[in-house]
C-alpha cells in the first residue's frame, strides 16, 4: 500500500525544485498522476489524454503518441531531480513501465529509463546552451566595457537629465520602476531519442504557455518540441542598460528588472515602466503603444509604416553589406498610464538603433533636442534614422516627433474619434 504522506513529501520536494519547468502540461500531468496515486487509481491512456490534455473520447491513442511522449518527458525530469537535488533520497518516485501512476521504490531498485549512448547524447544536448550563454555574456560584457565611462557621468549632468520632462515624470514619486527587457523565448527540437538537436525561435510562440497551446493544436509535433526554460536578449540590451541605469538609480527609487514575457497588465497600469529592446520583442506592450501611434509594424518586424505620410522605414541591418553603412531605425515613446504612472519605450528595429536611441535620451544635448521637438507634450513618440556599420552605431538623426493618442491606448477609442496627430520634423543630431 502506498504511503500517502511519503508520496505528498516526494511530490512537494519535486515541485519546489523547479525541475518540472514552466510547462503547464508537464505540471498538470504530474499533479494528475499524484492525485491518481493517492486514490490508488490506475487510469488508462485515453483518460490521461482527456483529463490532462483536453482531448475528447474520439482521441485515438494508437495513432497519437502525445500521452506517451509526455510520460517519457516526465520520467526524464524525475531522473534529473534524483541526479541533482534529490541525489541523497533513500526512496524515489517512479512511473512504472506501461502504467500511468507513481510508485515509491528504494533508490537502489529504481533504474533510469534506458537511453542509448547517454553520455554522448547528454553532451550534444548541453553544448548549444553553453555556447549561447557564453555568447550572451560576451555581448553584455562588451557593451559594458565599450560604454564604461558612462557610469561616471558628472553629477550635475545626471541632475540635469533627471529634471528633464522625459525623466522627471518617473523620478518625482515613490512608485516602483520596472525595467522591462525585450526577450525572445526559445524551445528545442528533439530527435527520436528525445535529445535536443537544435534551438528554435518562432515569433508566434513566446512563452511555455504558447508552446503548450501550439502542441495541443498540433499533437503530431508533441514528441519533437521541448520547453528548455530558455530566453535570449539582444546585444543592445547591455549597451542600453549601461546608459539608462545611472539615471534611474536615486536612493529612494525601487527598481525591478523583468523580461517582457513576464510583464502583466497590472504592472502596465500601476507602475512606471521603462522598456528596452527591439520593437519585435515588446510583447503585450506592443498593442498598447501602437494603438495610439501613427506607426504600425510591417510583416518583417524590421519595418515601420507611417500611416500619416505612407512612408515605410525598413531596416537594412539584416542585409549583409560588409563594410558599407546601413540604415536602422530607433523608436522612442513616452506616455502616461491610467493611474498617473509613466511608460517609456527605448526601442528600435535592430541593435544599433536601440543603442542610439538609449544614448540620445541619456545625453543632455540630444535629450534637450528631443524635448524641444515635442514642445512639452506629455505623451509623444519619436523616430530616429540611425547609421550603422558592422553592428556599430556611427551616427543618427531625429526624424520626427508626433503626439501619441492616450485615449486610444487606454480606452480603445477608434481612429475616427481620435484627435489629429501632431508631426514635427527635427534637425539632424551630430
Amino acid at each position: 500500500m502506498l504511503d500517502i504522506n511519503q508520496l505528498h513529501a516526494h511530490a512537494e520536494r519535486i515541485r519546489a525544485s523547479g525541475v518540472l519547468g514552466r510547462s503547464q502540461l508537464s505540471r498538470r500531468l504530474f499533479d494528475f498522476l499524484v492525485d491518481c496515486s493517492l486514490t490508488d487509481r490506475a487510469p488508462k491512456e485515453i483518460e490521461v489524454a482527456i483529463d490532462v490534455f483536453g482531448k475528447d473520447a474520439r482521441f485515438d491513442v494508437s495513432q497519437d503518441a502525445m500521452v506517451r511522449v509526455y510520460i517519457h518527458k516526465l520520467r526524464r525530469k524525475l531522473e534529473e531531480f534524483y541526479a541533482g537535488p534529490g541525489r541523497g533520497e533513500p526512496d524515489r518516485l517512479v512511473i512504472p513501465k506501461g502504467a500511468y501512476r507513481f510508485v515509491i521504490e528504494p533508490a537502489a531498485e529504481a533504474q533510469p529509463e534506458a537511453i542509448p549512448s547517454a553520455p554522448q547524447a547528454e553532451g550534444r544536448r548541453r553544448w548549444p546552451f553553453v555556447l549561447l550563454a557564453a555568447s550572451l555574456l560576451a555581448n553584455l560584457l562588451g557593451g559594458l566595457w565599450w560604454s564604461y565611462s558612462r557610469w561616471y557621468a558628472p553629477p550635475d549632468e545626471l541632475t540635469q537629465l533627471r529634471h528633464s520632462p522625459v525623466w522627471s515624470r518617473i523620478l518625482s514619486d515613490d512608485r516602483t520602476i520596472f525595467i522591462v527587457l525585450g526577450d525572445y523565448y526559445i524551445f528545442g527540437e528533439t530527435d527520436r531519442s528525445m535529445e535536443v538537436t537544435r534551438l528554435i525561435r518562432e515569433f508566434s510562440i513566446n512563452s511555455p504557455a504558447d508552446l503548450d497551446q501550439y502542441l495541443m493544436m498540433h499533437p503530431e509535433l508533441a514528441d519533437r518540441y521541448l520547453d528548455l526554460q530558455l530566453n535570449y536578449l539582444p546585444t543592445a540590451a547591455g549597451f542600453a542598460l549601461r546608459d539608462v541605469m545611472p539615471l534611474l538609480a536615486p536612493a529612494h527609487k525601487r527598481i525591478r528588472v523583468v523580461l517582457a514575457s513576464q510583464l502583466s497588465p497590472a504592472v502596465l497600469t500601476s507602475a512606471h515602466v521603462v522598456y528596452i529592446g527591439f520593437l519585435s520583442g515588446m510583447g503585450m506592450l506592443h498593442d498598447f503603444v501602437f494603438s495610439g501611434s501613427r506607426f504600425s509594424m510591417g510583416d518583417s518586424y524590421d519595418e515601420l509604416i507611417d500611416h500619416v505620410t505612407g512612408h515605410r522605414y525598413i531596416s537594412q541591418a539584416a542585409v549583409p553589406l560588409g563594410e558599407e553603412k546601413y540604415h536602422d531605425y530607433g523608436y522612442f515613446a513616452t506616455f502616461s498610464g491610467p493611474t498617473g504612472n509613466q511608460i517609456v519605450v527605448i526601442s528600435g528595429t535592430r541593435d544599433v538603433a536601440v543603442m542610439h536611441t538609449a544614448q540620445s535620451v541619456t545625453q543632455p544635448r540630444t535629450l534637450q533636442q528631443l524635448s524641444a521637438s515635442a514642445h512639452g507634450a506629455p505623451s509623444f513618440e519619436a523616430l530616429y534614422d540611425v547609421y550603422g556599420m558592422d553592428r556599430m552605431d556611427l551616427d543618427g538623426k531625429l526624424l520626427l516627433t508626433s503626439a501619441l493618442n492616450t485615449a486610444r491606448i487606454w480606452r480603445g477609442e477608434s481612429h475616427d474619434s481620435s484627435t489629429a496627430m501632431v508631426s514635427r520634423p527635427a534637425h539632424p543630431a551630430h
